[in-house]
C-alpha cells in the first residue's frame, strides 16, 4: 500500500516538450506507481503514488520539468489511492 498518493496538475509550456515521458522516467526511477497525461486545455496531469519521500521528490521536480519546459504552476491534491492504479507508471491518452 502506498504511503502517499497525489493528483498533480502542471501548467505552463508543458506540452510538446517531452514533459510526459520525462515524468514517466523520473517516476519509474523513484519506484512510483501511477500515470501522466496531457489535458486538452494545455496542462499535464499526473497521479503519483509511493513512499512519502519519493512522491515529495517528484512533486518538487515537477515544478521545474525537463529543460525545454516552462512550468508556471503545480497544483497538488492529496487523494486516496485509486482502485486499479497501475503498479508501473504509464503515459495515458490525452483527455
Amino acid at each position: 500500500m502506498a504511503d502517499r498518493t497525489v493528483h498533480a496538475t502542471v501548467s505552463g509550456r508543458v506540452q510538446g516538450v517531452g514533459y510526459r515521458e520525462w515524468t514517466r522516467r523520473k517516476a519509474v526511477a523513484a519506484g512510483l506507481a501511477g500515470w501522466v497525461r496531457n489535458r486538452r486545455e494545455g496542462t499535464v496531469e499526473a497521479v503519483l503514488s509511493g513512499t512519502d519521500a519519493a512522491v515529495a521528490e517528484l512533486v518538487e521536480r515537477l515544478r521545474h520539468g525537463p529543460r525545454s519546459a516552462a512550468v508556471t504552476g503545480v497544483a497538488i491534491e492529496e487523494i486516496a489511492t485509486p482502485e486499479g492504479l497501475p503498479a508501473d507508471f504509464e503515459i495515458r491518452p490525452t483527455v
